[in-house]
């Protein structure tokens, strides 16, 4: 497999040209009412438009405080996007600023208002990527008192990841899906979870509409087989095709991955995805301190905030450093397989050149990265 054969795929988003009507529609003449004559009230689509552009278009000279700060909009709407950022930043600032502030309290306005004017991590320099993880692990020890290890390690080249399910091995043991919840500090209280094993009959084929997909019983259940989803980290994924604010995106080792930080929870790639790999939490993620994996990278493990997109990154605070991702370190019987797509000596070539495999939806022109077969 070539590097010719990686798709990539970029929304066509253009700020749209606005032409001026010589009035602002108060009701008076040009200026009457102290505006501009140049003054414009955009549409909903105009203003999403504007949005885009500002997190990814034109801003990718920009930094953070940029980003976030210089959208062209009208006065009312410029207020309602700004008001949450300026009263973080000025209690930032208040706390940074106060002769009874603690040198430690001082140093986490710091942090805290670094990071909310941060850009979006796709645009950021490997000097900018260091920084803002150099911030989290220190908020994390000026919080909890207790040191976490974060990573930003960049894709590697000739590296394109791939998984295989052996569906004839899988006996729905679930070890994959409680290690996946355990490596990747999942919420303990909504019981989230990336991976899915669905429960089928034989002789009914793949029919997920009858799947129990929560079994509470001895397995493997005589008359079943069981066949496992996540997100397969399509090459041509829809979600990120939808994100308006491109929180979403492919890395050049294939990686499906979020910035969570840039999501704004709208979950229009949870719609998009035609194989349920995206998870919205809807309060904070809760993981006791003592069960908190300490190993993580920024796009995958860290502690996300409520409100925002998670879902399977294979594990990348893992497979980026040459591991395999939890879940198949944990499968009893072998049923999961991963490897370097690009690695003619790997596992994961030699089961797609030698086994018949299959992909969900392949008619959805997805291309995912993940592949079952049977022995």
């Amino acid at each position: 497999m070539s590097d010719n054969n990686k798709k990539w795929f970029s929304l066509n988003l253009a700020r749209k040209a606005h032409k001026s009507t010589g009035s602002c529609n108060c009701g008076k003449t040009s200026g009457g009412c102290g505006t501009s004559s140049n003054s414009h009230h955009m549409t909903d689509d105009e203003f999403a438009a504007a949005a885009i552009n500002a997190s990814i278009g034109e801003e990718r000279t920009k930094d953070g405080f940029e980003q976030v700060f210089d959208v062209k909009m009208d006065r009312r709407t410029a207020f309602k996007k700004l008001t949450a950022s300026l009263l973080i930043g000025a209690g930032a600032v208040s706390t940074s600023c106060s002769v009874i502030s603690g040198d430690e309290s001082k140093e986490k306005a710091q942090i805290d208002w670094e990071e909310q004017f941060k850009g979006n991590y796709k645009l950021m320099t490997d000097e900018e990527k260091e920084a803002t993880v150099d911030r989290l692990v220190r908020s994390y020890q000026l919080r909890t008192g207790k040191t976490i290890s974060m990573s930003s390690k960049n894709a590697e080249e000739d590296v394109l990841f791939g998984y295989a399910f052996n569906i004839s091995k899988c006996q729905g043991y679930m070890d994959c899906v409680n290690a996946c919840v355990e490596e990747n500090n999942q919420d303990r209280d909504s019981q989230m979870q990336y991976i899915r094993i669905h429960e089928m009959k034989d002789g009914k084929g793949f029919n997920f509409n009858e799947a129990d997909d929560n079994y509470y019983h001895e397995v493997p259940a005589q008359g079943h087989f069981y066949m496992g989803t996540q997100c397969f980290h399509c090459d041509n994924p829809p979600c990120v095709e939808v994100c308006p604010v491109q929180a979403t995106w492919r890395e050049d080792d294939g990686l499906v991955v979020v910035d969570y930080d840039w999501c704004v929870g709208c979950r229009y790639c949870m719609a998009a995805c035609p194989y349920d790999g995206r998870r919205f939490n809807w309060s904070k993620p809760e993981v006791p301190e003592a069960e908190i994996n300490h190993n993580q990278h920024y796009l995958g493990n860290r502690m996300r905030k409520k409100g925002v997109m998670e879902k399977c990154t294979f594990c990348v605070q893992r497979s980026r450093a040459g591991k395999n991702p939890a879940c198949v370190e944990a499968c009893p019987t072998g049923a999961r397989i991963f490897g370097n797509l690009l690695d003619p000596n790997s596992t994961i070539r030699w089961v797609l050149e030698n086994k018949k495999v299959f992909r969900l939806k392949e008619d959805l022109g997805t291309e995912p990265k993940f592949w079952y077969f049977m022995d």
